[in-house]
């Protein structure tokens, strides 16, 4: 393997691929090496997949792209022990062409889209890892696998490799991440028949629902419950920071167990059988804690950038846009030949001037506030769905009456000047 190429990518997820893609597709000799047996084998997201993005790399990809359900309905719970508050927005535009989203399952739909970077000239490798990036003089020329002579030169090297980033870490980019800037998330695939998926949710055979689970679902700590319609399965997970996983003790395992559990989730789910069952880290650090992008052939995007937003769900759609932006670099060095640090740094600035770094920092404090405010999660979301509970059961009381109690509950521990301050803290951290 002491062929040169122009680009290695490192991973082949949707940033790795997009920046694959996009750099065969101009004419450029692409590595991409995938650590998994085939692409989206060791991939794993809750299961939407934005159609913008996609689509600015390959066109009217839904076409051909093994997708499972166009989303029309993406439903929002509050979760308390036996009850939720409900809300929820559904358009019958989303279903139809150009669509908005889809759910999809990665194993499939990862190896699609790498196949494609294949068919424009990227040559693929599986079952592969890349163990350090080959540095010369302070620049970044290749990299080292556990191959036997595995050793690969490149003029850039674009690391994909997920959010602990080993290779990023190596290179000095980023330190280990704090327990805060990192979730877990465990999820289910359940296989579920078709016609069963379209009763529960109220949907015919081209239309699917989303449903984000907040509240009780996590156990008052900061993070979500999400439930998904595929085909004919559905999928089923849950997630917070590792951190508050330390500090209330939770096992994974055990969250999820409680989740489908649910009075509330249960009957959605009752009767599928689990097909498969994954666990990965997502970067939750937002716009504070993006690493060093760029330097000397290197570039950094996707999960292992610390691009997802968790306010909005948002991670494929900004991973695929970073590979497209590196790839587009990479182009316009290859045109000047040179692959320093000055001139691949138009990546970073691009990116932070895109909706991905426009939307992290919109956010860039939501997450951390949440965290250190426990009382969103552990106390409002009971409450409210108390004030819902007591305002629709007609039991003789007048409703000025049953206000008044609403605002005693929420004001006994905190007080009426603790609320408003809660709620003008969460409305500057999200507005």
């Amino acid at each position: 393997m002491s062929e040169k190429f122009d680009v290695i990518v490192v991973g082949a997820g949707p940033a790795g691929t997009s920046c694959a893609y996009t750099c065969a597709k101009n004419g450029l000799n692409v590595l991409l090496i995938e650590r998994g047996e085939f692409p989206g084998a060791k991939n794993v997201m809750g299961g939407i997949l934005y159609r913008k993005q996609m689509e600015e790399i390959i066109p009217e990809f839904w076409k051909e792209a093994p997708l499972e359900r166009p989303v029309v309905e993406q439903r929002f719970w509050f979760l308390d022990k036996e009850s939720m508050v409900t809300t929820s927005y559904k358009g019958l535009e989303w279903g139809k062409e150009p669509f908005n989203n889809f759910t999809v399952l990665r194993a499939k739909f990862d190896k699609w889209f790498a196949a494609k970077a294949v068919e424009q000239g990227a040559t693929l490798i599986n079952e592969t890892v890349v163990t350090e990036c080959i540095v010369e003089d302070g620049k970044v020329v290749g990299v080292r696998t556990d191959r036997p002579d595995g050793d690969i030169y490149a003029d850039v090297v674009v690391l994909c490799d997920g959010v602990n980033s080993l290779l990023a870490k190596k290179l000095g980019f980023h330190k280990e991440w704090k327990p805060a800037e990192v979730a877990l998330t465990v999820m289910e695939v359940m296989k579920l028949p078709k016609k069963t998926i379209n009763e529960r949710f109220n949907v015919n055979d081209e239309q699917g629902v989303s449903i984000e689970i907040f509240g009780d679902s996590t156990q008052g700590a900061l993070g979500t419950a999400f439930l998904y319609t595929n085909k004919d399965s559905i999928n089923i997970g849950v997630g917070t920071t590792l951190s508050s996983m330390i500090k209330k003790k939770m096992k994974p395992y055990k969250l999820l167990e409680y989740v489908k559990e649910h009075p509330m989730v249960q009957p959605y789910i009752e009767g599928a059988e689990t097909q498969e069952y994954l666990a990965h880290l997502i970067p939750e650090g937002g716009y504070k804690s993006i690493p060093k992008l760029v330097g000397d052939g290197v570039i950094v995007a996707g999960d292992a950038a610390q691009l997802v937003n968790a306010i909005h769900r948002e991670g494929s759609n900004m991973a695929m846009s970073s590979g497209k932006m590196a790839a587009e670099t990479i182009l316009r060095a290859k045109e000047v030949d040179d692959f320093s640090e000055r001139i691949l740094d138009t990546y970073r600035k691009e990116l932070y001037d895109s909706f991905i770094g426009q939307d992290l920092k919109k956010y860039k404090d939501t997450a951390h506030t949440f965290e250190e405010h426990p009382q969103y999660f552990e106390k409002y979301v009971p409450l409210m769905n108390e004030a819902m509970n007591k305002m629709f059961t007609v039991d003789g009381r007048s409703k000025w009456d049953k206000q008044r109690d609403i605002m005693k509950s929420f004001t006994a521990e905190r007080g009426k000047l603790g609320v408003a301050k809660d709620i003008y803290r969460a409305w500057r951290v999200v507005k």
